[in-house]
């Protein structure tokens, strides 16, 4: 194992959400009188939810509301992606840690606990925290003090992910599949 201490972003890295987030867009378009493909939502989407409703949907005071409403009613059924689940086991097992940044609110821990994944983590930072979002590193510094984390790897699936853990002084891994994370980390799961 390369590290000790694994900071993970939740959405897109762990959590397969970008298809219900776009669904769930695109149908608040449409609730909205708007229009605009898949593909362009799920692009503005990777960028942010706020660069999105600046795209599509930038006069409509409510949208974002109507949104994240539509949205968790998608995330009620949480997807992980393959061999998020076991990954972060190994880790535990081999004496790692795992914590989780997200800007969402807590309803992150509602998703852990309907993926099964949330014994996995020594601590998960939300929005609830009260820190300052990504790119700010303030959420990574926090952790990094509060654990003495020395030996920490930063993984996530955006550009802000990789600003705020190198501007906290961690190595960072952009995702982009599950397989290929496991060889970056250098962890063999156990086959079963």
């Amino acid at each position: 194992m390369n590290y000790q201490d694994y900071i993970w972003d939740l959405g897109g890295t762990l959590l397969d959400n970008y298809e219900t987030s776009t669904a769930a867009f695109v149908h608040t378009l449409q609730d909205f009188g708007l229009h605009a493909s898949h593909d362009e939502v799920y692009k503005a989407l990777k960028v942010s939810t706020d660069y999105a409703v600046r795209q599509f949907a930038p006069t409509n005071k409510d949208f974002l509301k109507t949104y994240k409403a539509n949205e968790a009613k998608e995330l009620e059924q949480p997807i992980l992606f393959d061999g998020a689940s076991e990954l972060l086991a190994q880790i535990i097992q081999q004496g790692g840690r795992n914590f989780l940044i997200s800007h969402r609110d807590d309803q992150v821990l509602e998703i852990l606990q309907k993926t099964q994944i949330s014994a996995y983590f020594t601590e998960v930072v939300t929005a609830s925290n009260g820190f300052k979002r990504k790119p700010d590193p303030e959420s990574m510094l926090y952790l990094k003090d509060k654990y003495q984390i020395q030996s920490g790897l930063v993984i996530g699936d955006r550009p802000i992910d990789i600003e705020a853990g190198q501007a906290a002084g961690f190595a960072t891994y952009l995702f982009d599949d599950m397989k290929n994370l496991e060889k970056f980390v250098d962890i063999e799961l156990e086959k079963e």
